[in-house]
């Protein structure tokens, strides 16, 4: 078993909402992110996040190497990439110093990490999980390799589901409508309108839009309020995504 001790730790992320307690730590030469819960709540979205790596597989999504079994519940242990989240969102608040950086990049570097997003969740729909609390701190862009990786996708659940709550977790500028409504159906056409939400995000910048017209009513039309109005899926979205590329 791997010694992973938080007092060998090289970086520590201990603001987190999330009740999880997270941190880098280097051992023979390798380094790895460790992460574990603080509280219930914390521990229930780790055995969640255990079930969805079991059976998603995708290059862009940071899966762990190893599941260990914790006095407080799994500690999930992932090979560290470098790079920065676009938002990293703490209890003492959001550093979207990295969006900012990222929404300056050249347009097609930007398109293919929106298409690298979009593709990660071909395969997260295809094991029949949608999307829950999917937002730009969850998008790990390494600058310097251009290369974007999806990471902390801890709410992700199977799906389609009913909701059973007054909400879901989840940053207001990307949830659906229905996700703030008990007893609402909660499946990829809600994961579609957070893709939308994503694709309008990152192809935005303080000057304003930088996409074509064609990639904006990708966007619009994945994020209409009535789900039966978005595309009705995300293989659907992800087509017309890359059509409007090559248009």
């Amino acid at each position: 078993m791997l010694d992973l001790p938080l007092s060998s730790a090289f970086v520590v992320f201990d603001a987190q909402g999330s009740g999880c307690l997270s941190y880098g730590v280097e051992v023979a030469g390798r380094r790895w992110f460790v992460k574990r819960a603080t509280t219930p709540e914390a521990r229930l979205s780790l055995v969640r996040v255990g079930r969805l790596h079991a059976v998603v597989a995708h290059p862009a999504i940071v899966s762990p190497e190893r599941i260990l079994d914790g006095p407080d519940g799994p500690v999930l242990v992932y090979p560290w990439h470098d790079g920065n989240v676009l938002n990293r969102a703490t209890t003492h608040g959001s550093d979207r110093t990295a969006l900012a950086r990222f929404q300056q990049l050249p347009l097609p570097e930007v398109e293919a990490a929106i298409d690298t997003i979009l593709n990660a969740h071909l395969a997260v729909t295809a094991a029949g999980f949608v999307a829950v609390d999917l937002y730009d701190g969850c998008f790990l862009y390494d600058f310097v390799a251009r290369r974007m990786r999806l990471v902390d996708l801890d709410e992700y659940r199977p799906g389609p589901f009913v909701l059973d709550a007054d909400r879901l977790p989840g940053s207001r500028r990307y949830m659906a409508p229905e996700e703030f409504v008990r007893g609402a159906i909660i499946d990829q056409r809600s994961t579609v309108y957070t893709l939308g939400r994503s694709i309008g995000h990152l192809l935005s910048s303080p000057e304003g839009w930088r996409g074509s017209t064609s990639q904006r009513d990708v966007a619009a039309r994945a994020t209409q309020r009535q789900p039966a109005d978005r595309y009705p899926d995300v293989a659907a979205l992800t087509c017309d995504w890359r059509s409007a590329i090559e248009a």
